[in-house]
């Protein structure tokens, strides 16, 4: 029980989890306001804008600085993996992306030239993030990390 209390009063648990909510959120808005429709499915979705796996690191590596010290282990162990994980998200992620996208259209210019039944299911070609997605994302979650440490110190 008494861990259930410690997680429940984990302030930059929930500031992550919170900065990973509003930004998933954000992006159904954004894809309104670009589409005129709701796609529920990008709530789950990766890639896009804004990053919600760089909302989510940064506002995870802000509460740390701000709760231990920007001059802690902690916050350097916190940071350093915000920083693999936007890396990869504008690299390797977004690589992969870029190649389903290239293995989509081929399948369906060889379904053309062979006349053959349905396409296999595409691949998923939404997976990574451009610079400028990274860059808002981890905005987001340090101005989301901020808001909740100011607005709701800890006691």
């Amino acid at each position: 029980m008494e861990t259930l209390r410690e997680l429940l009063a984990n302030q930059i648990f929930w500031t992550a989890l919170l900065a990973n909510l509003l930004t998933q959120t954000l992006k159904l808005f954004l894809y309104y306001l670009l589409e005129g429709r709701f796609q529920w499915e990008r709530f789950l979705d990766t890639g896009g804008m804004p990053s919600s796996h760089s909302a989510t690191v940064s506002a995870l590596a802000m509460g740390v600085g701000l709760k231990e010290g920007f001059d802690s282990t902690l916050f350097a162990v916190a940071m350093v993996f915000a920083l693999i994980v936007m890396y990869d998200a504008t690299g390797i992620r977004r690589a992969a992306g870029l190649h389903a996208q290239l293995l989509n259209q081929l399948v369906q210019e060889l379904q053309k030239v062979l006349e053959r039944g349905p396409a296999p299911e595409p691949l998923k070609e939404l997976l990574g993030h451009t610079y400028l997605e990274v860059l808002v994302g981890a905005l987001l979650g340090a101005v989301v990390a901020l808001a909740v440490f100011y607005l709701f110190p800890a006691a």
